[in-house]
């Protein structure tokens, strides 16, 4: 069968809306690329996705796979944007969180797992139950309404540090550690 041939006009005219379009996608792409991006990236605020059984506790280095017991802490940068850090259990976060200067500031926020579902709740807003089997033994899980027994964020603050007074005797975590060993 012999091979169509094409009318020069129709052939002219695919060719000049090819082209066209080749001239649009090179002049729009990289903003289409610039607000994709920023559609998947980081939200500004709020938890974010954990890759679980990949990233370590901030503190105790530990992997984070407790998906009923780990926190984050979202931080304040001075570029106006913000950082997020993972942490194994509460009691890691907020002992971590205690000597920075950032720790009251209200653009800080600190985010646990409600120890039922997995889904993240504001700290400062959790109630806690003493008695679960968590990462690092503070033995806090966090859920969102109030029960008998829960203790609310202040108390569940004093709790974490009289647990890290009684079990750490030692004092340090892997961040002192590593600044005595410097000055060997």
């Amino acid at each position: 069968m012999p091979e169509r041939q094409r009318d020069p006009v129709v052939a002219r005219r695919i060719a000049l809306r090819t082209a066209t379009l080749r001239c649009i996608l090179a002049i729009f792409a990289p903003g289409w690329t610039m607000l994709l991006g920023a559609c998947g990236g980081d939200p500004g605020s709020g938890p974010v996705e954990v890759k679980w059984d990949r990233v370590t506790c901030e503190r105790c280095r530990m992997v984070l796979s407790d998906r009923r017991h780990s926190a984050q802490v979202r931080i304040p940068k001075s570029d106006g944007k913000s950082k997020v850090l993972f942490f194994d259990d509460i009691g890691c976060a907020v002992i971590w969180l205690e000597d920075k200067p950032w720790r009251d500031d209200r653009q800080t926020e600190v985010w646990v797992n409600d120890w039922r579902s997995g889904e993240w709740i504001d700290v400062r807003s959790a109630y806690y139950l003493p008695g679960q089997e968590t990462p690092m033994q503070y033995g806090l899980g966090a859920q969102t309404e109030p029960a008998n027994g829960a203790l609310n964020y202040a108390v569940a603050k004093a709790h974490i540090f009289d647990v890290e007074r009684r079990v750490n005797v030692h004092g340090g975590s892997l961040d002192t550690a590593a600044e005595d060993h410097g000055h060997q």
